[in-house]
């Protein structure tokens, strides 16, 4: 749930890499002409009102509990990777390193924010640009678990 949240809200980038049509086609109502460039904007998909009824903009992993929706580009409404025969090719590594480096974080280390920093005061907003990083660095202290401890 964490990463699929993650992935929806906070994105690599904010467009798939465009395509090409290979004959005029309709989908839902608009004609796309033979040779048109297709980009599709995976950012406003993952902040589309229709497909997340609720807290839009907030990170709320709890909305995938009861859901299928996946990754790999089944489910519209969460298509990081693309779809189809044209989805990333490194869409099943980069899952794996993804939830591998999560649980080593979490498993590892206990975290906590700089002193006199609060959750409610962190800045999460993005810088756009070709990739979407965030505008200011997230300051953690990591303190080493000790697996014997665990």
């Amino acid at each position: 749930m964490i990463v699929k949240e993650t992935m929806r809200l906070h994105l690599v980038a904010l467009l798939l890499i465009p395509h090409e049509s290979t004959e005029e086609i309709m989908i839902d109502g608009y004609l796309i002409p033979k040779n048109s460039r297709i980009i599709i904007n995976i950012f406003a998909i993952g902040r589309d009102p229709n497909a997340w009824l609720k807290n839009i903009g907030e990170f709320y992993p709890e909305r995938f509990i009861g859901t299928n929706i996946d990754l790999r580009g089944r489910d519209f409404q969460l298509i990081s990777f693309g779809s189809g025969r044209r989805s990333c090719p490194g869409m099943q590594m980069g899952l794996a390193v993804v939830r591998l480096v999560l649980a080593q974080l979490l498993q590892c280390s206990n975290w906590e924010l700089l002193e006199g920093t609060s959750p409610k005061n962190l800045d999460m907003n993005e810088k756009f640009g070709l990739a979407v990083p965030r505008a200011n660095h997230l300051l953690l202290i990591p303190t080493f678990r000790n697996a014997v401890n665990v």
